[in-house]
């Protein structure tokens, strides 16, 4: 992780080199401030990183002289498979189609929204997931 954290880093200082010559010799407001978002993205990717990266142990992608080989097993936990992010999904549409048609589309869109996010934050505490 360490040399993730490096990556994003440079790739931020890069972004903000580049933003600024942009910035200066075009004038254009738009490609300027997308170029300062992705150094924005770039900072909290590589600091994410390289602050994770002092907690876990050291992965054979920091040592020089490992085999692929040294990396094979279980990397870590990931989620099962989850209906949450449909109905986030469905609820977030609704809530952006208001916008367009009418406020009143929110009053349909926000009780989706929460039941999304209420069933994706707790679908470890019920069900086959449950812990004890």
């Amino acid at each position: 992780m360490k040399i993730q954290g490096k990556l994003f880093l440079w790739l931020a200082v890069f972004f903000v080199i580049m933003a600024a010559v942009y910035g200066v010799w075009s004038k254009e407001p738009a490609g300027t401030t997308a170029l300062f978002l992705a150094f924005g993205l770039s900072i909290m990717v590589g600091f994410y990183l390289a602050f994770t990266a002092r907690r876990v142990d050291v992965g054979a992608q920091d040592n020089r002289d490992a085999d692929v080989a040294d990396d094979a097993g279980e990397i870590g936990f990931f989620s099962p498979h989850s209906w949450q992010p449909l109905a986030l999904g469905i609820g977030g549409a609704l809530a952006f189609l208001g916008v367009v048609f009418g406020w009143w589309l929110l009053y349909f869109s926000a009780p989706i929204i929460m039941f999304g996010l209420f069933g994706w934050v707790f679908e470890y505490y019920r069900g086959e997931n449950r812990t004890q």
